[in-house]
């Protein structure tokens, strides 16, 4: 029997039901140990003497995830190694790509569409062959459209999960019916000055000065008003963090009661026993993120991953792991019991009811929003 045929035969016991998730990831494991087990596409990589991927994405939960649900099965299957690398921002991360040697960097944990357009706009792309990424089929559609919009004649990205950006809080000090019924203008509350947090992220900064002005995040009428709003939660906020991990910290020390904070740490944080709430506000910040490969990377290698990441089996796993629902179309694959639970999660596999930001908007005043919040976070 050769090995894509041993692959295949355990990838088949696992859909069939036959074995549970644990132990088909542990005989990947242990078949890649005792046979060099290697999927048809890792052998075109190990033509190509591919002996390495590189990945960077959020860290915390969510690299521990990838690394225990996706990198170390994908390792044990094909023999090629992901190194895992992080990264707390959107921004400084694609500095460090655009300055970098080509083929440093291959595949990126994007977050927004916004993003995936910035890495077009300059040249970081390459052209996947989604006939090598079959499950592919199993993505919302609703999900692909959007990178198509950007790109109408190829993907250099697969979806991979969605989330918001909502409210979090300390219920022990901040009520559900207080959070519903401020909403996005309980961040700029004199009563809880010292107690509140923010994410030091311009565009979220400016999304959510938006929202505590009335006006709609992808039409802002009058910018003025929403600096004027960022300025009040910058003079009551105890701190901006930096990343999911620091979010964490802060709420569950009680260092905060309120913050914007990401669905799926929020949602860790619950499933640790932690009394905090969660509430996306009208128009809140919906995003989606994607697995994109930069160009000058081993393109046969990534799309192996990205099949790899994307199969039920592993991509309800990281899910899980995450908290984040995954790409997967929950009317065309069986998610589980956890998945539906978890905050923002869609089952029409439409994403109607969130609001995503509009890329050629956001793209479009970058330069100039980025540089006057950076000025306002200094305290102009």
């Amino acid at each position: 029997m050769d090995n894509s045929t041993r692959y295949d035969r355990l990838l088949e016991r696992y859909r069939n039901g036959d074995l549970n998730r644990r132990t088909f990831l542990g005989l990947i494991g242990a078949a890649g140990a005792a046979y060099g087990l290697q999927t048809p596409f890792a052998r075109q990589a190990r033509a190509q003497s591919v002996s390495q991927v590189r990945f960077d994405g959020w860290g915390g939960v969510v690299s521990e995830a990838f690394r225990q649900h996706a990198f170390d099965p994908y390792t044990a299957a094909t023999g090629i190694n992901v190194v895992d690398g992080t990264f707390s921002g959107g921004d400084e991360y694609l500095a460090q790509v655009r300055s970098s040697q080509e083929g440093e960097y291959n595949i990126a944990h994007l977050s927004g569409v916004f993003d995936y357009a910035r890495y077009v706009n300059f040249g970081l792309t390459v052209e996947l062959n989604t006939a090598n990424i079959p499950n592919m089929e199993l993505v919302m559609d609703a999900l692909t459209a959007a990178y198509r919009r950007v790109t109408p004649e190829y993907l250099s990205a697969v979806p991979y999960n969605y989330g918001t950006t909502g409210l979090a809080y300390n219920r022990k000090y901040i009520s559900d019916e207080e959070m519903k019924e401020k909403g996005a203008s309980i961040l700029i509350d004199e009563a809880y000055k010292g107690k509140i947090g923010g994410w030091s992220d311009w565009r979220t900064r400016i999304w959510y000065g938006a929202l505590q002005t009335g006006q709609d995040p992808n039409a802002i009428a009058d910018m003025e008003a929403v600096w004027d709003a960022i300025r009040s939660h910058r003079d009551l906020a105890l701190k901006y963090w930096g990343s999911g991990a620091e979010l964490m910290s802060l709420l569950a020390e009680e260092e905060i009661y309120v913050t914007e904070g990401w669905s799926g740490r929020i949602a860790a944080m619950q499933a640790e026993g932690h009394d905090i709430g969660y509430y996306d506000p009208p128009n809140g910040f919906g995003w989606q993120e994607c697995l994109f490969v930069i160009k000058g990377s081993p393109v046969e290698a990534c799309e192996e991953l990205l099949n790899f990441m994307l199969a039920p089996e592993t991509s309800i796993a990281v899910a899980e792991g995450q908290m984040y629902p995954p790409a997967l179309d929950g009317t065309k694959v069986d998610l589980g019991a956890t998945i539906p639970t978890l905050p923002a999660y869609d089952p029409t596999g439409t994403l109607d009811a969130l609001t995503f930001a509009d890329p050629a908007y956001w793209n479009g005043n970058e330069a100039e929003w980025s540089e006057t919040f950076s000025r306002v976070q200094r305290g102009f």
